[in-house]
């Protein structure tokens, strides 16, 4: 239980550095590519790999530590730390076909579900 609450703070700790680094870039970027959404992916994924390779490598496993700051904090920050993390593992592993397929699924195929999702919303609503 105890570990499951120190998740949930430090994800709430990630969505809230989520929206206030995003809107910090949004606001000074402007324009209308999403600038501060790409920002936080990108530092994200940067993270998610140096936390890999300090628990993988340097440290002998507190497993709670782990949890907390890669499901917690990290997955509260962006989810698309996971995706990066999760293909990257696969390169690792020598599974390439893999890591491609889930390069384009879920970019291509999450794409085309939001807008599914969008349309789906547009038809119930009209």
């Amino acid at each position: 239980m105890r570990q499951l609450i120190l998740i949930g703070f430090a994800g709430f700790l990630g969505t809230v550095a989520r929206f206030g680094l995003s809107e910090f870039v949004a606001e000074r970027s402007g324009g209308s590519f999403p600038w501060g959404t790409l920002v936080v992916n990108l530092i994200g994924c940067f993270l998610a790999g140096f936390l890999f390779c300090f628990f993988q490598e340097r440290t002998t496993g507190n497993e709670v530590l782990r949890a907390v700051l890669m499901v917690g904090l990290l997955g509260g920050f962006t989810t698309f730390s996971a995706f990066g993390l999760q293909t990257f593992t696969l390169l690792k592993n020598s599974q390439v076909g893999l890591a491609l397929f889930n390069l384009l699924v879920s970019n291509v195929v999450g794409l085309a579900m939001v807008w599914a999702g969008y349309s789906t919303a547009r038809l119930a609503w009209a």
